[in-house]
């Protein structure tokens, strides 16, 4: 048996009457902003390879939530030690392919990197997005004290494989009320 509606509408043409509309709320994606260390020290053990393997799941999992990401590795000197390999936009699995080639070396320019990540966290919300998240992946083997990023919800992830807790990751996790974590 089927409903009333099905069958006037057997019996007859399809006609827009017949059609209802519903608005589908749009949902305003984040910003997964990940801020990678390639310098020196996470060319040792497994650090850069575990840390590009972590970057590609972020980017494959912000391409299944329908958010944007932007990838950023820091390891040389300065400004120039600090590249934007996916610029900001809508995630796309294929965007693993940055990730790959990466090589690590140099020093840990991490201050201009996160300088870069909040102008980036900036523009995300000035474009309309719901906000950003930052993902900072490294070992913390840096001479530079930075301050906490502002203007993007952040995420720790420690790669170095010291003892705990002595690096240098898990207080600035403290510090700037991040989210810490392992690899694992």
């Amino acid at each position: 048996v089927l409903p009333p509606l099905f069958e006037q509408a057997i019996r007859q043409a399809l006609q827009r009457a017949h059609l209802r509309r519903r608005a589908v709320p749009q949902r305003q994606g984040w910003l997964q902003l990940i801020v990678l260390d390639s310098s020196g020290s996470m060319q040792r053990g497994a650090r850069l390879a575990q840390a590009k393997g972590y970057a590609a799941r972020l980017i494959e999992q912000a391409a299944r939530a329908g958010d944007h990401v932007a990838l950023l590795a820091f390891g040389g000197q300065g400004a120039q030690g600090v590249q934007l390999l996916l610029p900001p936009g809508p995630a796309r699995a294929s965007g693993v392919a940055r990730v790959r080639p990466l090589a690590g070396g140099g020093g840990t320019p991490l201050a201009a990197a996160l300088a870069q990540a909040e102008r980036l966290a900036a523009q995300a919300v000035r474009r309309g997005l719901a906000g950003a998240c930052l993902w900072l992946l490294t070992d913390g083997r840096t001479l530079e004290s930075p301050r906490a990023p502002q203007g993007a919800q952040l995420v720790l992830v420690d790669f170095d494989d010291r003892l705990r807790p002595a690096g240098r990751c898990p207080a600035w996790a403290r510090d700037w009320r991040a989210d810490y974590r392992l690899p694992g």
